[in-house]
């Protein structure tokens, strides 16, 4: 075997070479800044073409061959090797079998030992291909226990995150808890769960922080780098967990909203609302309060709620059905030019009138939708509303009526005001609250035809989660990286971790009404329509408009 030089670009490649998968980009990245960086540290292995050429047949060392190429290298140095009458199918099986990755122990000794000569971590970092913050990362080994040092090196290695945890505390404490669990003859392997656990200290996150840098200053908070975490991520984290949240609690107090409150959180992490409060889980109205507290994770959260009406007390200060005014001065009624028997003949006569002409005249689109409007407004209609924050009460329908109206009292509006006053009375009409003010199904539909599951809110968070069954949160799990954890609440962690910067709706928010429910209210509605007929008169015939002439029903009410 003897050294010779040659152009990279006139070896040949082996067609009997073991390695035929296609390596992968990170590993060529890494190869070739070494080239750049070094040179090729071990050359490649060829033999002399035995098919009657001059060239060479690369027997071991294709990728160095290829990335030396890559860097653009006129001329590399091959070891040449005798032809092997298997053509080195053997040779090039060891080659790449016969090999262990570096030990991370290794890798930072090598490290330490490079930065001895001279070399920084950027050029370390250039020459192999890796992120400085992974150079960090294991040069953070050498706040590790020499002796847990030693251990590791022999390929006892903790996990990632158990070898964050003892990075970070201090060597006194490595050595208390490693006089606890360090291997014996006995057990020669070390619970490194143990050890991670000894020595795990709760970590307060700068990015559950709702404080700022001079508060954090004020409470002596020093932030610290996890540099084990994801470097897309604010890893800085405090262990002084008492300053963290008096910060957060002074945060909060000179952010507290207008009807806010700061509570407690309860076993569960959730907010303790006061007593009879009924937490609003859509948009809050105005007269809705705010709650804000911690959670588990320190992190400042809100809810909103609102609290049951005061009952009235009934006594002597309640009006007398407007019999007297604010003064108390009881004002005497004229006598009306028609008896009350005559108003109620009238009422009829104008509600016959009215049922006929909805019936059979020509409306226009734009009428028809603003007498819908106008119909929403009558007295004989109480709608409990959604979309106020008095649940006990009544919508005001009125005011969308009156835009429609004008000064004449009639009818006066343009195209714009006419969709508006009719959104404002569906936003008003339509609800699907779990309360008094709940529409149905039918809410539901219209949610589903306008396309107002676009609108919904993401709801992979800590609260709504908490609400799922195990089934249901696995279930949850499909189409996401997260993995069904043993305990429920690990799994629900992780879910709220992924949905964090992502939308999460659970399918069965989706507007969309249950299709067997849908039929059942299709039918019973079908089978309401005409027992609605039935009993809007007195005789079956009445119901035939054709039969009852105007003429001769409007006589026989003045007779």
């Amino acid at each position: 075997m003897h050294l010779i030089k040659v152009d990279p670009r006139a070896l040949r490649e082996n067609p009997d070479k073991t390695r035929l998968t296609k390596s992968t980009a990170q590993a060529d990245a890494l190869l070739l800044a070494t080239i750049k960086a070094v040179g090729i540290v071990q050359p490649p292995v060829v033999a002399p073409q035995t098919d009657g050429g001059n060239g060479f047949i690369i027997d071991r060392g294709h990728r160095r061959v290829r990335q030396a190429i890559a860097a653009e290298l006129e001329e590399i140095e091959v070891l040449v090797d005798e032809a092997a009458n298997d053509n080195g199918a053997m040779r090039s099986m060891v080659e790449n079998i016969a090999r262990e990755p570096l030990n991370p122990v290794d890798q930072w000794r090598a490290i330490e030992r490079l930065v001895a000569l001279g070399w920084t971590e950027e050029a370390i970092g250039v020459a192999l291909a890796l992120p400085i913050r992974q150079i960090k990362k294991l040069r953070l080994l050498a706040n590790v226990l020499p002796a847990m040092l030693d251990h590791m090196a022999k390929g006892d290695m903790p996990n990632e995150k158990q070898l964050r945890t003892i990075a970070a505390a201090s060597l006194e404490e490595q050595k208390e808890v490693w006089k606890k669990h360090k291997p014996s003859k006995a057990d020669p392997q070390v619970a490194w769960y143990n050890v991670a656990n000894g020595l795990e200290r709760t970590r307060m996150y700068a990015k559950d922080a709702s404080f700022d840098d001079e508060l954090a200053k004020a409470y002596g908070i020093a932030w610290v780098e996890d540099l084990f975490a994801s470097a897309d991520e604010d890893s800085r984290y405090t262990t002084d967990v008492e300053a963290f949240l008096g910060a957060q609690q002074e945060w909060m107090a000179n952010h507290l909203p207008k009807r806010g409150v700061i509570v407690e959180a309860d076993t569960w992490g959730r907010a303790k609302l006061p007593p009879k409060a009924e937490q609003v889980y859509g948009r809050p109205g105005k007269s809705d309060h705010a709650a804000m507290y911690l959670d588990r994770e320190g992190k400042v959260q809100t809810v909103h709620y609102r609290m049951p009406e005061p009952k009235k007390a009934k006594g002597k200060d309640e009006p007398t059905n407007g019999a007297a005014g604010d003064d108390g001065i009881v004002a005497s009624k004229p006598r009306p030019d028609v008896t009350r028997r005559g108003i109620e003949m009238v009422g009829d006569f104008r509600t016959d009138a009215l049922h006929e002409a909805l019936a059979r005249a020509p409306i226009e689109d734009d009428t028809l939708l603003a007498l819908l409007v106008l119909a929403f407004a009558g007295r004989n209609i109480s709608i409990a509303s959604g979309a106020s924050g008095d649940v006990y009460g009544y919508a005001r329908m009125d005011r969308h009526a009156a835009r429609l109206v004008g000064n004449e009292g009639k009818l006066d509006f343009d195209r714009e005001t006419l969709q508006q006053a009719a959104r404002g009375v569906l936003i008003d009409v339509l609800s699907c609250r779990e309360n008094r003010t709940d529409s149905g199904i039918v809410a539901r539909i219209a949610g589903d035809a306008i396309g107002a599951d676009g609108f919904l809110p993401n709801m992979g968070t800590e609260e709504f989660l908490s609400c799922l069954s195990r089934a249901a949160l696995e279930v949850s799990c499909k189409d996401t990286p997260v993995l069904p954890r043993q305990k429920v609440k690990d799994t629900r962690a992780a879910l709220v971790e992924h949905f964090k910067d992502e939308r999460f709706v659970h399918p069965s928010v989706q507007f969309a009404p249950d299709a067997t429910k849908l039929a059942s209210w299709l039918v019973k509605h079908e089978a309401s329509e005409d027992d609605d007929l039935d009993e809007g008169s007195a005789e079956p015939d009445a119901i035939e408009p054709a039969e009852v002439p105007d003429d001769e029903a409007y006589s026989v009410a003045a007779e």
